[in-house]
């Protein structure tokens, strides 16, 4: 398992991550409409682009394929958080928050804030992070809820 930084170059396979972490998840939570206009926003959504450009990021890779990766942008917020259907649940998740945490107290900041679909938020709140509310946004004109979260970043002394 490698972690690095995300760059440029790694933009076309993020986006595969992405669109195959989108679409692998289960119809009883999120609809086929659903999931096509989310997805989408790989290409549709110059905001995308943003996060991996401007964003700060990691990447998991795999015999040199990459599985999952995680950016903040703007810095206090993590705006992408996605891994590859086969190798969900088996705690490269964790280790891509986990480094984004460690990168966030480094760097002095006091806390991180995301948007958390109705399958990640489990593994934000397993570590230590709160819900604020729940809400509800449109995407390509179709409803999505989601869930307003913040991790206040502790330090050791």
């Amino acid at each position: 398992m490698n972690l690095r930084q995300i760059s440029i170059k790694d933009q076309l396979e993020l986006k595969k991550v992405y669109f195959d972490s989108i679409q692998s998840l289960d119809e009883k939570i999120y609809s086929k409409e659903q999931k096509r206009a989310w997805s989408s926003q790989a290409w549709d959504n110059p905001y995308f682009d943003k996060a991996i450009t401007k964003g700060k990021g990691w990447l998991l890779s795999k015999q040199g394929i990459i599985i999952a990766f995680a950016t903040r942008y703007p810095n206090n917020r993590i705006s992408l958080f996605y891994c590859k259907n086969k190798f969900q649940r088996k705690g490269y998740g964790s280790k891509l928050l986990y480094k984004l945490e460690n990168e966030a107290k480094k760097e002095g900041l006091n806390s991180l804030s995301t948007e958390a679909s109705l399958i990640s938020y489990k593994l934000f709140l397993k570590n230590e992070w709160e819900i604020i509310r729940k809400e509800k946004v449109i995407i390509n004109n179709i409803f999505f809820e989601r869930y307003k979260m913040i991790k206040i970043i502790k330090y050791n002394k």
